[in-house]
């Protein structure tokens, strides 16, 4: 018997595969960074956005905070909106307690309702390796990397009603690849995520939420060094650092309904990268 073909209709992408859709995502306080990548492909793809940044921090790290403030973020993301789409954000510091419950309750004052959710944020530096940490270190980490990113999980599996298009995205590293000598804390609340990943992916299921952690690889933000720049970049085949585009192109499609067959893995999205000579 010859092999149904399916009908061409089916074929045919969507172009604004996430309209009518509302997507959080945290840690968008910098264009340089990935989170703003994330949030013009999901705007391009149709979603109305809600945004999360923590600029002080950034003001903390070398390469500071972006010099034109989150209004100028925001202003950026918003050029890539369709036209029935709106932009929204706030500024919070993940690591108090009660922040994560605040953010997913704000955004649900604001749209009623969120389908998607990418954990971008992240603590990195003031790390170090065995013989230099504290316990100090150590909670600061897990209190943004690993606490308030299951509290948004949770937060956010609370508010949604079992619709189709649930997603979740969280962010490790590479950690599960190669040691991270220098950066035990973050190495540690990193992997935290990718192990837990396929069990919260299976306590969404029942709610057709989708949960996926991703790995970007090295990528180009601003913080390298130009000696750190030029030895990374030659272990990639390519010759050339990931860019945020990268794993946000990937991101983006998680999120649609193409992806919805995809639930409980972690994806590395890292060019080849070679981590031994």
């Amino acid at each position: 018997m010859p092999r149904a073909e399916p009908a061409a209709v089916g074929l045919h992408r969507d172009p604004l595969p996430l309209s009518g859709r509302v997507a959080l995502v945290t840690g968008v306080s910098r264009r340089d960074g990935i989170g703003y990548a994330i949030a013009l492909r999901l705007a391009a793809s149709g979603a109305s956005l809600f945004l999360h940044h923590y600029s002080p921090r950034d003001d903390e790290q070398p390469w500071g905070a972006d010099p034109d403030g989150p209004e100028a973020v925001d202003a950026g993301a918003s050029t890539a909106l369709a036209d029935d789409a709106t932009i929204h954000h706030l500024g919070l510091n993940l690591a108090i307690p009660d922040g994560p419950d605040r953010l997913i309750a704000t955004a649900t004052e604001v749209y009623e309702h969120l389908d998607i959710l990418v954990c971008n944020h992240a603590r990195s530096g003031a790390d170090g390796p065995l013989g230099t940490l504290d316990a100090a270190m150590l909670d600061a980490h897990w209190a943004v990397n690993t606490r308030s990113v299951l509290l948004l999980t949770q937060a956010f599996a609370a508010q949604h009603d079992g619709r189709p298009g649930g997603r979740v995205i969280l962010m490790t590293s590479g950690q599960d690849l190669g040691p991270m000598r220098d950066e035990v804390a973050y190495a540690t609340t990193k992997g935290a995520l990718a192990s837990i990943t396929p069990t919260l992916a299976d306590h969404l299921a029942d709610q057709a939420i989708t949960l996926n952690t991703i790995n970007p690889g090295p990528v180009d933000t601003g913080y390298a060094s130009p000696e750190l720049h030029e030895s990374v970049r030659r272990r990639f085949p390519a010759q050339r650092w990931g860019v945020p585009d990268d794993p946000a192109r990937l991101i983006a499609w998680l999120a649609t309904d193409e992806a919805a067959w995809i639930t409980g893995q972690v994806i590395n999205t890292e060019g080849g990268f070679r981590r031994s000579n």
